[in-house]
């Protein structure tokens, strides 16, 4: 009985697969199943055909699997596949400005330069108003920011909005809504629309807590990524 090789399609059949290699042990004279590419399968009924219907018939109603094969025992190895992800640079935190000394800008869009100080902080101001009823909190007084801020060129309204002071725990305390009439003069406007080589100057209150004294003086308009701070120096 002579050895044959026959190159025939892979054909899967359930959860079985007839290698593409297929030693036979059939006569020379016994047809294989053929197909022809791109065409029909097309079965000449043969011995080596019911032999091999019959095996699969067999496995099927045993419920028998084939030895795993050693290659395709191999658990698929999955690649994964990095994905660069680009984050935009956060804006590098500025340093603290001392007291007295001046932050200058300018705008890229409306041809607008300015200069912002911070001039002085004081605590503990006395008033007739009540700093306590104010912010609605026991141990409160008033303290005042002054500063003071100038159109190079351009024209710009300043104001009050911007300004808060910084505590070290995180809280922060903004400008009083209220004015009396004992209040340090002279008073920083609420708004000022500035011009051309015009400035605007005077003390901004706040209501704070007695017993702690603000880390910064923080200047946050809008449009500005990165706000200035004006460092408080310890009693």
């Amino acid at each position: 009985m002579p050895r044959t090789t026959q190159q025939a399609p892979a054909t899967t059949a359930g959860a079985f697969v007839i290698s593409r290699t297929q030693t036979s042990l059939l006569p020379d004279d016994v047809p294989l199943i053929t197909q022809r590419p791109g065409g029909t399968m097309r079965t000449r009924t043969t011995t080596a055909a019911l032999i091999a219907a019959g095996l699969l018939l067999t496995l099927t109603a045993c419920g028998t699997e084939p030895e795993p094969d050693a290659k395709a025992s191999t658990a698929p190895t999955t690649e994964a596949t990095a994905e660069m992800v680009t984050e935009e640079p956060s804006p590098t935190p500025a340093a603290a400005l001392q007291l007295g000394w001046s932050w200058e800008f300018e705008s890229d869009t409306d041809d607008i330069e300015g200069a912002v100080t911070v001039l002085d902080y004081k605590q503990g101001i006395k008033s007739v108003g009540d700093a306590v009823e104010e912010a609605g909190t026991p141990g409160y007084e008033w303290a005042y920011v002054d500063m003071k801020t100038c159109s190079i060129s351009g024209t710009f309204s300043a104001t009050t909005e911007p300004w808060t002071l910084a505590y070290e725990d995180g809280s922060r305390a903004e400008p009083t809504s209220t004015t009396y009439e004992d209040f340090p003069k002279p008073e920083f406007p609420f708004e000022t629309i500035l011009t051309d080589g015009k400035c605007v100057r005077g003390k901004l209150v706040f209501p704070v807590p007695g017993d702690q004294r603000p880390t910064a003086v923080v200047y946050a308009p809008a449009g500005l990524d990165v706000p200035k701070e004006w460092t408080v120096p310890a009693k």
